[in-house]
């Protein structure tokens, strides 16, 4: 019984995306309009993009920009969290920009940033880079508040210096919640890599769905959104699976950033 659980858990996530292709088959066929395609149709509009070289160059271009943006922003965004988390007149500086930034659609930035550096790869990293370093922020800075002082206490007498503890216990300790702010921003790189090559339209994903949109193809157009629904279930799945190998010992937490405070 206990195993047919599992591989019924397992499942769960197919047997949904099947159901909301059946409502979508469904619905397509009672609306009949040419702006709202089956699923059929855009299944099997799905093997041509993937078929065209300047698509999947379009495609993986798009690749490049999240995993660069992606990168930089947890290379800066995890050193400043946990700085955050442990020093009151770090948090005290950044946390009123913080809040300022947070509540701002990262796209609404997009035709300032294209003003500034144009159209290329570095607006949109950039785009991806702020979409992505806020809940990383966020939840290294939650991580590390919640470090145990008696684990700094020992670490000093210990003759631990302040870098030391941070690398050696604070880390460590917040490694977790991290991780889950890197859950997020995954998803949230997606989300604004997409959204950036839509508004500055030169290549990418994005691009493809704009211009298929432009013109009437919609099979198309719903083919891309399932493609890129796709690229973030695999990801999510991915990066899921290596944070269970970094942190079996932890229990998963799925909590969005609210407040830095």
């Amino acid at each position: 019984m206990i195993k047919v659980r599992a591989i019924l858990s397992r499942l769960a996530p197919l047997f949904a995306c099947i159901g909301l292709l059946g409502i979508w088959q469904v619905a397509s066929l009672i609306l009949n309009t040419d702006s709202f395609p089956s699923a059929l149709d855009a299944i099997r509009a799905i093997p041509s993009i993937l078929g065209d070289k300047e698509a999947l160059i379009n495609i993986l271009a798009s690749l490049r920009r999240m995993a660069v943006g992606f990168s930089i922003a947890v290379a800066v965004s995890i050193p400043l969290g946990l700085l955050m988390g442990r020093s009151r007149g770090v948090a005290s500086f950044f946390n009123p920009l913080l809040m300022v930034i947070y509540p701002v659609p990262k796209a609404a930035l997009m035709p300032i940033i294209m003003l500034w550096l144009g159209v290329g790869d570095i607006a949109k990293t950039l785009v991806i880079f702020l979409g992505v370093s806020l809940p990383v922020i966020y939840h290294g800075f939650q991580g590390a508040k919640a470090v145990e002082e008696k684990m700094l206490w020992s670490g000093a007498a210990m003759g631990l210096s302040a870098a030391q503890r941070m690398v050696r216990i604070v880390l460590p300790a917040a490694l977790p919640e991290i991780l889950t702010g890197c859950r997020t921003g995954l998803v949230l790189a997606l989300i604004t890599m997409v959204t950036s090559e839509m508004i500055a339209r030169q290549s990418g994903a994005g691009n493809i769905l704009f211009n298929a949109l432009d013109m009437g193809q919609y099979d198309t157009v719903f083919a891309m959104i399932i493609i890129i629904g796709a690229m973030g279930i695999g990801l999510d799945a991915a990066f899921e699976n290596m944070r269970e190998r970094l942190v079996r010992w932890s229990e998963p937490r799925f909590d969005l950033p609210l407040s830095f405070s």
